[in-house]
């Protein structure tokens, strides 16, 4: 048995855990155990040969759970790392720990199956009952034979006095009271400390004070700190899982004191649903004058977001943003008139692409073809343009001869009708009209009147409506 401790102490300084000591000093026994481990290797190693295509794999640097670990022994130390596996299908994953003392860990194999890359966390805890420096590393036999770099920890073991004899035989007293802050939390479990445990160390004399906390039972936390009357000390834990449980703030050795136990409760679950962004209620509209097509539609997230958006006339990229979501919401943006040329006037489709922090979106319309402009009519210029006096001979007020302009912004044909005193006074005419011409009408003079006198009025109705009108007044002319 003596001859066993010298190994097991070189062991030790080179990282193995209880477990790997044990087997070093078994000698032989260890045997059988390398050759199964050797054999798994080879099973995995030939399975991953005749997979056609082998998957891309990658290994984290493991951690442990505290790199530098200063307390009483024994202590538990949690290596973890992370195996990234880019899937295709099926493959299986076999992977062992490297130790620092130089032995290898038992094969285990794992089946994975789906599309794209699949994150693996491992974990192993080991036990030291002495002072250690090592290191842990993964290597991967399967699909791809990957070695993560080193983890490097230590361990210094520490015996937990906390009171001087000469002070506890001095009468001096020490009182220690904990509690958690928050004792129940709900959230996401990420990295950071989600749970506060506060605790308050009193005496009744100045004295240094040696304390540790204990964490459901495990030692997580010393220190050492100069308390005149009272001092509050703490330490943070960040939970990865749902968890209940208690801590305690111990002042350890004779005349040494415990706290009550601080409760503490965690839900982890998500902050929120992940964001998802849409695009929604697309118009598009051509505009005829100049042949340009518009557009608008509305972005919506379902909770804080930085969105990009792209508009797209027939594929073509013509017009890019971004807006802005503090929360839950809805925004409107607006593709404004761009000239369409070539085969686009004959009509196409706008499309609103949107991207957001989880997913992406978009939504089309067609979009009208270009029409000729229809032409715009008007009426100026509506007056007398002359009198026609060979009516007063016969006791009659003269003649009027009426002249006005119609213009059109386009070449086409003019339908147009006079009113006389709020008589129609002939069916449609029509003329040809490009820019603008001038059209007359003529009336006989009143019965049994020096004057003729009224009202006059030009109506377009066609291709659009217009109309001018106007009063007159003419008078014979004395002794005629």
């Amino acid at each position: 048995m003596n001859s066993s401790r010298p190994l097991a102490r070189k062991a030790a300084a080179f990282g193995a855990s209880a477990a790997v000591l044990g087997a070093m000093v078994a000698g032989l026994a260890a045997a059988p155990a390398q050759a199964s481990t050797q054999a798994t290797a080879g099973k995995a190693g030939a399975a991953a040969t005749s997979t056609k295509a082998r998957p891309k794999v990658s290994v984290s640097t493991p951690k442990a759970s505290s790199r530098d670990t200063d307390g009483s022994c024994p202590v538990k130390v949690d290596i973890s790392a992370n195996i990234n596996v880019k899937l295709d299908g099926k493959t299986e994953l076999a992977y062992r720990w490297l130790h620092g003392d130089g032995s290898k860990g038992k094969v285990k194999v794992l089946k994975l199956k789906g599309h794209g890359t699949k994150s693996v966390k491992i974990g192993q805890t080991l036990t030291f009952n002495e002072d250690v420096k090592g290191w842990e590393a993964v290597q991967v036999l399967g699909p791809r034979k990957v070695t993560s770099k080193k983890g490097y920890f230590s361990v210094t073991c520490q015996d937990a006095v906390v009171v001087d004899k000469d002070q506890l035989s001095s009468g001096k007293r020490i009182s220690v009271s904990a509690w958690a802050d928050p004792s129940s939390y709900v959230g996401p479990c990420t990295p950071g400390d989600k749970v506060n445990f506060l605790g308050r160390i009193k005496v009744n004399d100045p004295t240094w004070v040696k304390y540790r906390w204990v964490l459901n039972g495990r030692v997580v936390d010393y220190g050492r700190t100069k308390v005149y009357h009272s001092k509050t000390v703490s330490f943070g834990y960040s939970p990865r899982e749902s968890q209940r449980g208690y801590a305690t703030l111990q002042v350890v050795g004779r005349g040494g004191s415990s706290s009550d136990q601080a409760y503490y409760k965690v839900w982890c679950r998500d902050e929120a649903p992940s964001t998802r962004v849409s695009a929604t209620n697309l118009v598009t509209a051509t505009n005829n004058d100049g042949c340009k097509v518009g557009a608008h539609a509305t972005i919506n997230s379902t909770g804080r977001a930085r969105v990009e958006y792209t508009w797209y006339v027939n594929g073509q990229s013509v017009d890019r943003g971004e807006v802005g979501f503090g929360r839950e919401g809805s925004r409107t943006v607006e593709l404004s008139d761009r000239v369409l040329s070539g085969s686009a006037t004959k009509g196409g489709r706008v499309t609103l692409a949107v991207s957001g922090p989880r997913n992406n979106d978009s939504i089309s319309q067609s979009y009208a073809a270009c029409e000729a402009p229809k032409p715009k009519v008007s009426v100026s210029s509506l007056s007398v343009s002359g009198q026609r006096n060979e009516f007063c001979a016969d006791k009659r007020g003269p003649g009027v001869d009426f002249k006005a302009t119609i213009s059109s912004t386009a070449p086409t044909t003019v339908k147009y009708y006079w009113v006389i005193d709020g008589k129609r006074e002939n069916p449609d005419l029509e003329r040809q009209v490009n820019g603008s011409v001038d059209v007359t009408w003529g009336i006989a003079g009143a019965q049994s009147a020096s004057e003729t006198k009224g009202s006059v009025q030009l109506v377009v109705t066609s291709p659009d409506s217009a109309s001018a009108s106007t009063s007159f007044s003419v008078s014979c002319p004395k002794g005629a």
